[in-house]
């Protein structure tokens, strides 16, 4: 089971789950309880500029994660052998493996979301899509393109498909440089924040402070994470991979590829969009995933593992 993160949020999202599962909007009102505003307000109606920002993305999307896995309690009892969540979707995953509590991981991220905006002053850093060159000619590119300031790969998404982040300029330069290099294409992506990247080591900082507050247990199902693509139960070792997750890459591909040799069949996406199931069908086409976002999408993924 798969968890999406910052770039799935869409204004209305989960809305005809909800018509269906009063437990979605009951999940989000947990939620908004914690935040001190109406998220499902936000995330139904917008507007988006709002929806968007960091500090509500997070919470927002790790919601809408928990709420589709609660509805997916309450058709079955079937438990995934393994979890996985993108960045902020790790933050879903150990929720609802039961080793963070839901409301403690509401204010974790909105604060974890903070912490990042504030680590950058607004518009010096960026992120980019590079499609079409493989991971030691995209290293290669932004280490070319870096002249002092920051820019690396930060989330090997799916063979030839890798993210950079870094120093606003520096992006730029090495944007270039790939298509220079043969790049299919590079693309600016639409956020705020260079995730994963070193310019996120204040905030990786400032959050370990939050983290060292907040009860972690061993997770009921064992959960990939995004830095090493293991699983943990010591709570200190699942602090340490969330604090280092800010400033280290998502690795991606080594986690499909670790649950397809642990001998996974199928895997679900729970929650908003299709980025990650559209990611599998790169990295593994025996290995399907099937995005859960509507009632339709909850009865296909039911009869996968009945």
């Amino acid at each position: 089971m798969m968890f999406p993160g910052q770039g799935s949020q869409s204004v209305g999202m989960l809305s005809e789950l909800a018509q269906a599962f009063p437990v979605v909007t009951e999940t989000f009102r947990e939620a908004s309880e914690v935040l001190g505003y109406d998220l499902w307000l936000r995330s139904s109606e917008g507007p988006a500029e709002l929806l968007n920002q960091t500090t509500c993305t997070q919470p927002a999307l790790l919601t809408a994660g928990v709420a589709t896995w609660r509805c997916w309690c309450q058709r079955t009892d079937q438990v995934p052998a393994l979890m996985a969540g993108h960045s902020l979707g790790e933050y879903t995953a150990l929720v609802c493996a039961d080793a963070i509590g839901f409301t403690d991981a509401v204010g974790l991220v909105e604060k974890r979301g903070r912490h990042m905006q504030n680590a950058v002053p607004e518009g010096s850093g960026a992120m980019a899509a590079i499609l079409g060159l493989d991971d030691e000619q995209v290293m290669v590119v932004c280490a070319e393109a870096a002249e002092n300031e920051i820019v690396s790969a930060v989330n090997f998404n799916s063979p030839g498909q890798v993210v950079i982040a870094g120093n606003r300029a520096a992006v730029e330069r090495a944007m270039e440089l790939a298509r220079a290099a043969g790049a299919k294409r590079a693309l600016p992506l639409p956020v705020s924040v260079p995730s994963h990247c070193s310019l996120m080591q204040p905030a990786a900082e400032a959050f370990a402070a939050d983290l060292a507050k907040v009860t972690i247990r061993a997770p009921a199902i064992p959960v990939l994470h995004n830095v090493d693509a293991e699983s943990h139960a010591e709570p200190d070792a699942i602090r340490d991979v969330l604090t280092k997750q800010l400033y280290k890459p998502v690795r991606w591909v080594k986690i499909i590829r670790a649950m397809r040799a642990a001998g996974i069949g199928s895997a679900l996406e729970m929650g908003p969009g299709k980025v990650l199931a559209g990611l599998n069908k790169r990295i593994d086409k025996t290995m399907p995933g099937i995005a859960v976002q509507t009632v339709t999408d909850l009865e296909k993924a039911l009869a996968l593992v009945d």
